[in-house]
This record gives structure tokens, C-alpha cells and sequence, in this order.
């Protein structure tokens, strides 16, 4: 008989971290345009990086728990950072630079199909009618809500768009690929070690790019949005995904993305006082069927493997 404690572990409290996930994420295109007014996009990237790197490796050394047991996965982690940050990271804030926000949400949706397909490729995913049903389901709720009459691909976004697609290709590679190594290392220490190989390449980078910036001409609200989107945009959605990627399927994890612009509609309803109209409710209703349907199909699969383990 497995005990309440092991049930959460396994049942909803990865999902409630899931969620906590997108609110994080959902909050840093807001925060990422105030920021990119002022401060260019790899100096952004720079600093998201090198705060969570730097967080992460001090608390670890404190704890004497940064070194991995396998000295293999050094090499492993290496090789994820470039699909986990260091391109992903590039590709979306440059993205978001040059293109809309409406169509950084509509290209969201290739994230969870990417990240199938990957993982079905390399045997980590199932092909089950259910899971593919609810992420189509969840999809066409995310296209509805947003509406995609609200954005622009035209010549002028092409680049922008382009990127936001290379980044979720990127997301989905990490996704599907790195559950086995943050499972055996755990989240905080995996997390860790792919933002500081990350950190090699990208840090200098946005210093470079941070010298064409007059850094005391900086108002100090965008060093406080920077601060921001290293800590709660960066540092906690990505040790809560990990969190959850070692307890359910790589396709569970990116299924939830579908939540962000709904948790943004919500947001603008209780804190702007915006109207909910019919679309919005059928939209909502939609994308919580499909990730419902998603999640629990995964649930139960693994459910059965760890019984036969």
C-alpha cells in the first residue's frame, strides 16, 4: 500500500509544480519587452543565465553536493546545455525581440508536438491515440484564445518567428532527452550543471553585448525586471520542471505550456478587470480537456511501469 506522501509525489504534485512552471514563464514575455527597451536581448540572456548559474552553484558548494557521481554525466549535461539554455535561451529573447507577443503564444503550440515526436523517435514516448488527441485538443483551445487574427506574420516577424520555432525545437529536444539524467542526478543538481556549462558560452556574450548599453543610465525598475526574470522567470520554473520531468513523461511537462496564455487571460481578469467572453470560456474549457487527457493517459502508463519495477 504506497502511502498519501508517495501518491502526491507521483500525482498532483508534479502537476501543481507544471503549473507553477507556466505562471513563471507566462510572466517573462511582459517583463522580457520592458526589459528589451533598454538592455539588448543577449545581454538579457546573459544575466538569466549567470543569476541562476551563480544561485545554483553557490548553494550547491555550500551544501558540498554539486559534484555528479557519474563523471560521464559531465559530459551528458555539456551537451543538454546547448538545447536547454544556451540556444533556447538565444533563440526566444532574440525572437521576442523581433516579433509579436501574439505570435510568440501561437508558435507555443509546437512545443508539446515536438517534444512527442522526439521522444517517440527515440523510444521514450508512446504514440497513443489519447495523448496525440489531447494535444491536438489543447492546441486548437491555445489557437482559439489567442486568435490568431491578433497576429502578424508578415516579412517584418519572419526572423522573429523563425526563432521562436528553433527555440521550441530546442525546448522539446531538452525535454525529451534529459529525464533519464535529472531522474539518476536530481533536479536541483542537474538544473545546476546545465545552466553553468551554459553559462560559459553566454555570460561573456551579454557582457559583450552589455557595453553597448550606459549601464548607469539604467533606471533601476529594469534592474529590478532583470532581477526578476533571473530569479522567478529563470531559477524556479526551471528547477520545478525538472522536478516534475523526473516524475512524469517529457510530453506531460510540455503539454502544460498550453496553460500559459490561458493563465494570462485569468491574470488580466482579476487584475485588469477585462471581460470574459464566450470564446474565452469554450478556449479555456478546451485546453483543459486536452491537457487533462493528455496527463491522465500519462499518468496511468507510468503508473504500470513502475509496477512492473
Amino acid at each position: 500500500m504506497e502511502s498519501s506522501s508517495s501518491k502526491l509525489d507521483k500525482g498532483y504534485a508534479p502537476i501543481l509544480a507544471l503549473l507553477g512552471v507556466q505562471a513563471f514563464f507566462g510572466s517573462l514575455p511582459v517583463f522580457g519587452k520592458v526589459v528589451l527597451k533598454v538592455i539588448p536581448a543577449f545581454a538579457l540572456v546573459g544575466f538569466r543565465v549567470g543569476i541562476t548559474a551563480l544561485a545554483l552553484f553557490a548553494f550547491l558548494r555550500f551544501k558540498n553536493e554539486l559534484a555528479l557521481a557519474d563523471k560521464r554525466d559531465y559530459l551528458r549535461f555539456f551537451g543538454l546545455s546547448f538545447f536547454a539554455v544556451t540556444f533556447n535561451q538565444l533563440f526566444f529573447i532574440t525572437g521576442l525581440s523581433l516579433t509579436k507577443a501574439s505570435n510568440t503564444s501561437l508558435l507555443a503550440v509546437t512545443i508539446p508536438l515536438f517534444t512527442l515526436g522526439i521522444g517517440a523517435a527515440i523510444g521514450a514516448e508512446k504514440l497513443r491515440k489519447r495523448k496525440i488527441f489531447g494535444i491536438v485538443l489543447a492546441a486548437i483551445g491555445v489557437i482559439l484564445l489567442i486568435d490568431p487574427r491578433n497576429a502578424s506574420f508578415s516579412s517584418e516577424t519572419t526572423l522573429g518567428d523563425f526563432l521562436i520555432i528553433l527555440n521550441s525545437l530546442c525546448y522539446g529536444i531538452y525535454i525529451a532527452f534529459s529525464k533519464e539524467l535529472i531522474t539518476r542526478n536530481g533536479a536541483l543538481r542537474s538544473v545546476a550543471w546545465v545552466f553553468i556549462f551554459a553559462s560559459i558560452f553566454v555570460v561573456p556574450l551579454g557582457v559583450y553585448s552589455l557595453l553597448q548599453v550606459d549601464i548607469y543610465a539604467v533606471e533601476a525598475k529594469i534592474w529590478l525586471a532583470v532581477l526578476y526574470i533571473g530569479v522567478v522567470a529563470t531559477l524556479l520554473p526551471y528547477l520545478f520542471n525538472a522536478w516534475a520531468l523526473a516524475r512524469v513523461n517529457p510530453s506531460t511537462v510540455a503539454v502544460f505550456v498550453y496553460l500559459q496564455p490561458l493563465i494570462g487571460f485569468v491574470l488580466a481578469v482579476f487584475l485588469l478587470g477585462e471581460p470574459v467572453g464566450f470564446v474565452v470560456i469554450i478556449a479555456g474549457i478546451l485546453i483543459f480537456t486536452g491537457v487533462f487527457l493528455a496527463t491522465k493517459k500519462f499518468r496511468q502508463s507510468e503508473t504500470e511501469i513502475l509496477h512492473l519495477t
